[in-house]
């Protein structure tokens, strides 16, 4: 569906609903912010979270607008999360239905932003919410891509899929890639990448991608900057701390041990993380609540 059918299509629910319709035109922001960095950072290796950094900068930056300029007390999505406050502080906490959960994607939003939002969904059940709509359709994946494949979108917008060396841990060729864009960590098939191995680094300056066995894929050290946390005395004091890593992480069972490190913190946890990818968002959690959240510089 094209951007105007969609507006087409909000704006009539929001007749049918019998409420006011609004439009702000964020195309450039977007450009800037979102796209601009979704292709930067695949071109440097890293593998880029559009999707939060949009809610973070972008979608509800300017729903908090659009509401002061209008006099409008609370702000809300369509996200699958709720709001807890606790000791004076807004807390994002996971949604009723695990399987939909959204909690994730929304760690850098701010206490402003949290103390005017309303969670509507958070206390729903997907499935059934569905059950109202003649149309049950659900948008996947990342927005601006469409159906298109992501490396060829990075393509149109001038990244230049450059051919190199796939090398072992030991620094001997043992394959061609096609574009260091076109892998991220813990991948195993693509061009090139030999059978039982996996992308294990990937090396932008010398346009190089590293392969190696699946068990060099596990992390025991994370280190995060770019950072948002609720409480920092909480964050370094707390016991009960958990994390999330989204794709090919699988997420480490234990509890953690963070402490401060140069701009961001420094993640210790024995059961090792497996596949983190630079650039991808990690969230911290007690229990239900995100405590807060921030995007892996490096690992060990």
């Amino acid at each position: 569906m094209g951007d105007s059918a969609m507006l087409e299509k909000a704006e009539q629910r929001a007749k049918e609903l019998g409420v006011e319709w609004y439009a702000v035109d964020a195309k450039a922001m977007f450009e800037r912010d979102i796209i601009d960095y979704f292709c930067s950072e695949y071109a440097s290796g890293r593998t880029p979270a559009p999707c939060t950094r949009c809610n973070t900068h972008i979608k509800w930056h300017i729903l908090l607008s659009e509401a002061n300029r209008l006099g409008i007390e609370h702000i809300a999505t369509g996200h699958y999360f709720n709001i807890e406050q606790h000791n004076n502080k807004y807390y994002v906490a996971k949604a009723l239905d695990s399987n939909k959960d959204q909690s994730y994607y929304l760690w850098g939003l701010s206490q402003e932003i949290l103390g005017r939002a309303i969670t509507p969904m958070g206390s729903k059940i997907k499935s059934e919410v569905k059950e109202g709509f003649k149309d049950k359709s659900e948008s996947m994946g990342i927005c601006f891509l469409g159906r298109r494949p992501y490396a060829e979108f990075l393509e149109s917008r001038g990244i230049e899929m450059k051919s190199g060396d796939i090398v072992d841990n030991t620094g001997c060729a043992c394959g061609r890639h096609n574009g260091i864009a076109r892998y991220t960590i813990g991948q195993k098939r693509g061009e090139g990448i030999p059978e039982g191995k996996r992308v294990i680094d990937i090396e932008p300056t010398k346009n190089v991608i590293r392969v190696g066995d699946n068990s060099m894929l596990y992390k025991s050290k994370l280190y995060i900057t770019n950072c948002n946390i609720v409480d920092e005395n909480e964050l370094l004091t707390s016991n009960d701390i958990t994390i999330k890593i989204r794709g090919i992480g699988k997420n480490p069972e234990l509890h953690i041990n963070i402490v401060k490190h140069k701009d961001g913190y420094m993640i210790t946890t024995t059961d090792k993380a497996y596949a983190p990818a630079l650039g991808q968002p990690l969230v911290l959690y007690r229990d239900n609540l995100v405590i807060g959240g921030g995007i892996v510089d490096s690992f060990e």
